[in-house]
């Protein structure tokens, strides 16, 4: 006679949290200065502004915006801010930064909005491998946001683990 298999992964009461899901599903696209300045160096306040109300804002309808100016010239903050306000209707989010900021700011953004408190006195396991690029930035704030709550904290998947932290 054969003996019943039981799933001892699937019947611990571990909980699994994938940071994938926090990961942003909008595009990320850069808007730089550089082309809105004169000769590309300097910023001509009525010149700018002309060539921002020319700007197709509606392109950047639900992405994220990451806002920066790639010439070496210096921008007066109220332009940024200019920027900003045109966006700001269109825009899911406007960063300042590169884009490499900007997916990162988002994320951390997602991950603040996890209710933590459903992870209170449970053993936690982060999930590790994937098909999008989670920074060690996540990880490290996953940690210090279930470290005050989790009764322990692991990495990798249910059959796999290793400890980060247990309460004693």
């Amino acid at each position: 006679m054969a003996e019943e298999i039981i799933n001892r992964v699937a019947a611990s009461a571990l909980e699994e949290l994938n940071l994938e899901n926090y990961f942003p599903k909008e595009q990320v696209v850069v808007f730089d200065l550089k082309p809105f300045l004169f000769m590309e160096l300097i910023l001509k306040e009525k010149e700018f502004r002309e060539k921002l109300q020319q700007t197709d804002w509606s392109i950047y309808e639900g992405k994220i915006v990451a806002v920066t100016c790639t010439a070496d010239a210096i921008i007066p903050v109220w332009a940024y801010m200019l920027v900003a306000s045109n966006l700001q209707p269109y825009a899911r989010e406007v960063i300042f930064g590169d884009e490499e900021t900007a997916l990162k700011e988002s994320f951390l953004k997602n991950i603040s909005k996890i209710d933590f408190g459903e992870y209170a006195d449970k053993r936690v396991v982060v999930k590790g491998c994937g098909n999008l690029p989670v920074g060690e930035y996540a990880y490290l704030e996953i940690t210090n946001r279930l470290r005050p709550v989790a009764k322990s904290i692991m990495y990798g998947e249910a059959c796999s683990t290793v400890p980060i932290f247990k309460k004693k």
